[in-house]
């Protein structure tokens, strides 16, 4: 009911595998002299390529979000948080609207949406701002007070549900009749799918006074989460990595790739062992950490009767969990495609032996070019016209117009996400680096916002949160539409041969590795509703088994991935992780409908972005055009994927 999380997230710990190689050039324009957009009033500019992580002060003012946008000002949220703390008599006050009659339904949600959208406006803006700095304790402590705020509504709250489905449906059903004639109430029938969703849900949903605890106990429930979110973000360090010239760089999350990137095996190595070695000093309370949210899980499945985690989380999309379990058995069935492609890697890098290490280096040699912040911008601009004049209208305010906070700087929170609330524009939280991965991650984080955006502006607040199995479709088609354009402007077979690569990259970590997260969640999971502890070396030996599975048969898998479980955040979001695929998979679909179609195709998905939450997601997409219960989607990204790999085994 409350997008109180960052629910459009990319970490760097996700797309790693995403990143296929440093940029390259021709078309792609170099940063060099760019880098210096100019000094600000802060004393800033656009950050040059340095053995630093840059404070947020050196950071210039034009790469930061604004989110005085929201909130003018700190006190602006103090005095708004103050007045809805008062308020709170006001939604008690409904007790006993869904019996009497459709007006006071009506009355009691148009006052619940409007105070959850206070309260979720509040608590976004303070995870934000904490967010550019996670060791500020300011924005720390308006982070719990807001998030204490929500708990506190929806306890307030809680008694409105159970309430709707003891009046029944028969009665509830009359209301809608009623108000479908009625101009005073002919607001309630824009409810109808809420209605559908309460009564599928029926068994699921506790007594008021269990709903009630529930809701008090989402705070402490949440706790592995921001537990292990400070840790990664604010207090997990590593140590100082040498670079290509032997000098000492500093080694960060949104760093690591870049090392991994390198031409130099030897900083390639250096950069895996030393941040592994470092997770693995903290292997213990990791492992706790994780497996106290698997816990939580389990808890909440069991006490909304449900018979797993998994169904739990699926059904709330109404996922059948057997599109899940196919999504697996349909990637498991494709896995010589990735060896053969492996293969391919290990030849154009001239490796008798394949590392884990070796992944993600450019098996393009002239794949060297870095790419500045402005210039990806007026590729995102020429990449998406394919969406037609009104989408590339609204996506230039959208670059423009202080949405985007674009930098890395210290202790902000790592990767990239778009959120924002109802009441204010989206925004994008980046760790820019210059590469082409971070371009693509610009459209596929515009993709959210623009989703959101047009969602906003078409939806009531109570369908405004679109449900994340359909959130990765919009920014994945961006990413499917630039490489295709990027391709298609290559100047010459070295830079073509790098963005085919790209494009497998993109498949390959999006498609091949979050299935394989998938799987590693299905299993702990698993374990867990088994009684099973779910111990450091439990986790690890999953996770070892998984990567000799996909990898083994290509690469010598080195025993220290058997920790990456501790550096993937989405695993605090259980089952999420399949939605990457689930969305390529549509994404590519639709991608090649555009493609072919035209203004036709454009229309029925500028219809999907407005749609919010307004219907299941599978039927959402049904109208847009594409069917995930049956195995074309997925069948066709693997057709994208051989067509790609094929293309490049030509050229390299």
């Amino acid at each position: 009911m409350m997008r109180i999380w960052n629910h459009n997230t990319r970490s760097s710990a996700n797309t790693d595998d995403a990143a296929g190689a440093a940029p390259t050039g021709g078309a792609i324009t170099t940063a060099g002299a760019a880098a210096a957009a100019g000094v600000t009033a802060e004393g800033a500019s656009q950050p040059e390529e340095t053995q630093r992580v840059p404070l947020r002060s050196e950071i210039a003012a034009e790469y930061k979000w604004r989110l005085e946008d929201i909130f003018t000002d700190d006190e602006s949220w103090a005095r708004e948080r103050a007045e809805l703390a008062a308020e709170f008599p006001k939604l008690a006050a409904f007790h006993g609207a869904p019996a009497k009659s459709a007006a006071a339904l009506l009355a009691c949600l148009k006052a619940q949406d409007a105070f959850f959208s206070r309260c979720e406006t509040l608590y976004a803006y303070a995870k934000m701002r904490r967010d550019e700095d996670n060791a500020n304790d300011k924005y720390q402590a308006f982070t719990d007070i807001a998030m204490s705020l929500i708990t506190e509504a929806l306890a307030a709250a809680s008694y409105i549900v159970p309430e709707i489905l003891a009046a029944g449906r028969a009665r509830i059903d009359a209301y809608l009749a009623e108000s479908a004639k009625s101009a005073d109430t002919a607001e309630l029938v824009t409810y109808a799918h809420y209605f559908d969703d309460l009564f599928r849900q029926q068994e699921h949903i506790l007594p008021e006074r269990e709903e009630a605890i529930l809701a008090l106990a989402g705070d402490p429930l949440g706790a592995a989460d921001d537990i292990y979110t400070m840790f990664t973000n604010a207090d997990l360090k590593f140590p100082d990595v040498k670079d290509e010239r032997g000098n000492l760089a500093e080694l960060s999350e949104g760093r690591y790739v870049r090392f991994l990137e390198s031409g130099d095996r030897g900083v390639r190595e250096r950069a895996f062992h030393t941040l592994y070695d470092t997770y693995s000093t903290y292997r213990n309370t990791l492992a706790a950490s994780l497996s106290a949210s698997v816990k939580k899980e389990r808890f909440l499945s069991n006490v909304r009767k449900y018979g797993s985690a998994i169904e739990m989380n699926l059904d709330a999309d109404r996922v059948p969990v057997a599109l899940y379990d196919r999504l697996i058995e349909a990637v498991d069935g494709h896995l010589g495609l990735l060896h053969r492609y492996l293969r391919l890697r290990k030849r154009a890098l001239g490796l008798s032996e394949l590392r884990m290490y070796d992944l993600y280096t450019p098996i393009v040699p002239a794949a060297d070019r870095r790419i500045a912040y402005e210039d990806a911008v007026s590729l995102v601009k020429e990449g998406l016209l394919a969406l037609g004049p009104r989408y590339s209208a609204d996506l230039a305010r959208a670059l423009s117009s202080g949405w985007i906070d674009v930098f890395e700087n210290v202790n902000k929170t790592r990767g990239a996400y778009s959120w924002g609330t109802y009441r204010s524009h989206p925004y994008i939280l980046l760790n820019y680096q210059s590469r082409i991965d971070d371009v693509l991650t610009l459209a596929h984080e515009i993709g959210h916002s623009m989703h959101s955006y047009y969602t906003n502006r078409t939806q009531p607040y109570i369908y405004s949160e679109y449900k994340i199995f359909v959130a990765e479709v919009a920014s994945t088609v961006n990413e499917s539409l630039m490489l295709n354009y990027l391709i298609g402007a290559a100047k010459d077979e070295t830079e073509k041969a790098y963005l085919l690569n790209r494009q497998l990259e993109t498949i390959r970590g999006t498609l091949f590795r979050q299935t394989m997260f998938a799987e590693f969640e299905r299993t702990v999971h698993k374990k867990a509703q088994e009684g099973e502890a779910l111990t450091p070396d439990t986790l690890s030996e999953v996770y070892k088994a998984l990567n000799d599975k996909y990898f083994a048969k290509e690469v010598a898998v080195d025993g220290r991935i058997a920790l990456e479980w501790a550096r993937i955040p989405h695993f605090y979001r259980p089952f999420y992780v399949y939605q990457y695929a689930t969305g390529i998979s549509a994404a590519i679909f639709l991608t090649e409908r555009i493609r072919a179609e035209g203004r036709e195709a454009v229309d029925r998905y500028m219809e999907f972005l407005s749609s919010g939450g307004g219907d299941y997601p599978l039927l959402l997409l049904s109208r847009a055009g594409v069917d995930l219960t049956s195995p074309a989607p997925v069948e066709g990204a693997m057709r994208a994927f051989e067509a790609a790999l094929a293309e490049l085994e030509k050229l390299v």
